[in-house]
């Protein structure tokens, strides 16, 4: 089980295939509530200092990442096209992971119960902590959103949710993070 308390210097997120071609297969609902979700935790990391990680499956074939994640992202975020599904069986991706030299991995994306699922099973193998927001997680069907999220939790990874993440991280009311946390949350 991971160690379930949060800290700005030991976390990365990982943002996994938010890609137009795949968000047109999802239902139209839930995935303004996935953009939504994602965008909102992405600015809480711009916010709080925390590093991101991105991955485009295919590009090619399944378009680039959506246009307001893209805008969402913080400076300096590591951007990485992969074909496999497990981001951690890209060396790429592992390497910039582990050169980071956080252990704890917030995993948001697309779909929950493949790349999203692979990527957390294997954080949890290599060593690290798992964190998956239900909220900023999506599959083209609930059941298999619902699979991904089960198989990810039997995996080791703590299932959470976005404003919970942002709220640990952030540890105290106050201050102008605090108060940046706060208006993306409303």
């Amino acid at each position: 089980m991971p160690a379930l308390k949060l800290a700005r210097d030991t976390t990365v997120v990982l943002a996994i295939d938010l890609q137009e071609r795949l968000a047109a297969a999802m239902e139209p609902g839930a995935l303004a509530a996935l953009r939504k979700n994602a965008c909102i935790l992405l600015e809480g990391a711009r916010v709080l200092g925390v590093p991101v990680v991105l991955t485009e499956q295919y590009p090619r074939g399944l378009g680039p990442t959506l246009a307001d994640v893209a805008a969402a992202l913080p400076a300096g975020t590591q951007w990485y096209e992969k074909t496999a599904f497990s981001c951690l069986d890209d060396a790429a991706v592992l390497q910039a992971l582990t050169a980071l030299g956080r252990r704890q991995v917030i995993v948001l994306g697309m779909e929950a119960h493949v790349c999203v699922f692979q990527t957390t099973r294997d954080l949890v193998a290599t060593g690290f902590d798992a964190f998956v927001p239900v909220d900023a997680v999506l599959s083209r069907t609930v059941g298999n959103t619902t699979v991904g999220l089960d198989l990810a939790r039997c995996a080791g990874a703590a299932l959470t949710s976005v404003e919970a993440v942002l709220f640990d991280l952030l540890g105290a009311a106050g201050g102008e993070p605090f108060k940046a946390v706060s208006r993306l949350v409303r």
